[in-house]
């Protein structure tokens, strides 16, 4: 058996306001993505099993990344947060924020009535959301050598939630605080995934380059 090692996606667009706006790198997130490869490359690092998510962050994360053609699977997509946060204003009056402090506030605030069905008409459920990436974790497994998975901030916060026991609150934190292109392992520990590495950027550490350890 061996790890699987996730990878929060390059910056993406910080201006945009949905979801198909969001979708695509900025410059430096291509720059973090390109600093990320060389990292794994000096470092020897060896993922035989290379996958990420079906949205155009991901896969370009991938690419600057140097990484080889990846196995795409929409399960691992991040959640419409802009979506559920519009819906989540039409319904209830509760503003979209305009600058991060405001969505330090907003993100437990939307996670904990979303996962309690207080938003209708979502794009999936929060169960559903759940369900997925425990599904694609499972079948991603940890045989065939370690596995190499470019994904979300949500998505990854929801590993950590379901390795860790974690509750609504803690998962928001966890999602706040997941920087671009950071590493996130998981070795299995008995019959469970266990995480042996959160938020890791050694990619952006020299002092020339923690200008870009960005979460936005």
């Amino acid at each position: 058996m061996s790890h699987i090692t996730l990878v929060r996606h390059g910056q993406a667009n910080t201006t945009a306001r949905d979801e198909e706006s969001y979708d695509k790198l900025s410059d430096l997130g291509h720059q973090q993505a390109r600093w990320l490869g060389a990292h794994l490359r000096d470092t020897r690092a060896h993922y035989p099993r290379v996958y990420c998510g079906t949205l155009q962050r991901h896969a370009e994360t991938a690419a600057s990344m140097g990484l080889p053609d990846p196995i795409q699977d929409a399960r691992l997509n991040e959640i419409e947060y802009f979506t559920i946060a519009q819906l989540y204003e039409q319904q209830h009056g509760v503003a979209i924020p305009t600058d991060r402090e405001g969505f330090v506030e907003h993100l437990p605030r939307t996670f904990a009535a979303w996962a309690r069905g207080e938003i209708t008409d979502t794009p999936e459920t929060f169960a559903e959301f759940e369900t997925r990436v425990s599904d694609a974790l499972r079948e991603i497994g940890t045989e065939g050598g370690p596995a190499i998975v470019v994904t979300s901030g949500g998505l990854i916060s929801m590993v950590v939630r379901q390795a860790m026991g974690l509750d609504i609150p803690a998962m928001a934190r966890v999602a706040l605080a997941i920087m671009n292109t950071s590493l996130h392992r998981l070795h299995p520990i008995g019959p469970q995934l266990s995480p042996v590495l959160f938020n890791a950027v050694p990619h952006l550490e020299a002092p020339d380059r923690q200008f870009a350890q960005t979460h936005l």
